[in-house]
């Protein structure tokens, strides 16, 4: 086992929307069905990883209930081990408004529990031959992170829409080697500030159709996104693709900028289908090299 990823399991409903915002309506018609799908961004991650042919598993929290249930039922589908604790408040959700143009309104549930602790039989030991833990949000998985450091294995985590001052992602954001993070509310001067607090070596800002930019103590490295080739369908998952295919990179040892080229391959194409489509090894290998043989020198 190389990869785990501690928590963000659950399960999105899907509804395709006219537009952002939802007009004030008394109701609306949606343009397509209404659809639940296990995702959210820890699954995202540990499938988008298990596409490229990773070693992967995942802890994290699942409610006696029906929702749990299918949790477990896909992840034994999908090949991937789960270690799940017993979340108090049941399985997380979340609705995702749709707009055709790929934008997404993301509205969670906000179901944990305050002070809830991750009981330590389901993180000690670690799964056996983790060298990488890509740690969630969840306020409870902060608390894991000072244990997963003595461990001695990497660490990366996925702050989202962080604006570079909420307290609530620091512990996040100080105590992993890589940090993923939105540009879109983003302050200027925040990532180049995570650098100087020490424990991070490589900050990525994605932005969406404007590509990605890695800032490390050297300096900043841009890329554009890339023509998936196909109509976007659904832009769920494209951070969590662009994330696990940098780490799957990175971890190999590939320089950044071979690392860039895959994840913002790989976060291209999850948009062309349905939540839940990754890339496999092969294909971004193929895409990769023929990127990297055009970029300019």
């Amino acid at each position: 086992m190389t990869f785990l990823v501690v928590g963000g399991t659950g399960v999105d409903t899907i509804v395709p929307v006219a537009d952002l915002p939802v007009l004030g309506a008394d109701s609306a018609r949606p343009r397509g069905p209404i659809e639940d799908h296990v995702s959210h961004t820890g699954t995202c991650v540990a499938l988008a990883l298990h596409s490229l042919g990773e070693r992967v598993s995942v802890i994290d929290t699942v409610g006696d209930d029906e929702l749990g249930g299918r949790v477990k039922a896909a992840f034994d589908r999908w090949g991937i081990g789960l270690r799940a604790a017993l979340a108090p408040a049941g399985t997380r959700r979340a609705v995702n408004l749709m707009s055709p143009d790929g934008r997404r309104l993301s509205l969670y549930d906000g179901r944990d529990v305050p002070g809830y602790r991750l009981p330590e039989e389901f993180y000690r030991p670690l799964p056996e031959g983790v060298r990488h833990v890509h740690v969630t949000i969840m306020d409870w998985a902060r608390h894991l992170i000072p244990e997963l450091r003595a461990a001695g294995v990497t660490i990366s985590t996925d702050l989202h829409d962080w604006d570079g001052e909420n307290p609530y992602h620091l512990d996040f954001a100080r105590g992993a080697d890589l940090v993923f993070v939105s540009g879109v509310q983003l302050a200027d001067g925040a990532a180049t500030r995570l650098l100087a607090a020490g424990t991070t070596t490589k900050v990525l800002v994605t932005h969406g159709g404007q590509g990605a930019d890695l800032y490390t103590r050297d300096g900043v490295t841009h890329r554009d996104a890339v023509d998936p080739g196909a109509p976007i369908v659904d832009t769920n998952g494209a951070g969590d693709a662009f994330a696990a295919a940098f780490l799957s990179a990175w971890r190999t040892g590939a320089d950044d900028d071979s690392c860039l080229d895959q994840a913002v391959i790989a976060g291209a194409f999850a948009c062309t289908g349905p939540i839940g489509t990754f890339i496999d090894a092969t294909t971004l290998a193929a895409e990769a090299s023929g990127r990297s043989a055009n970029r300019p020198r």
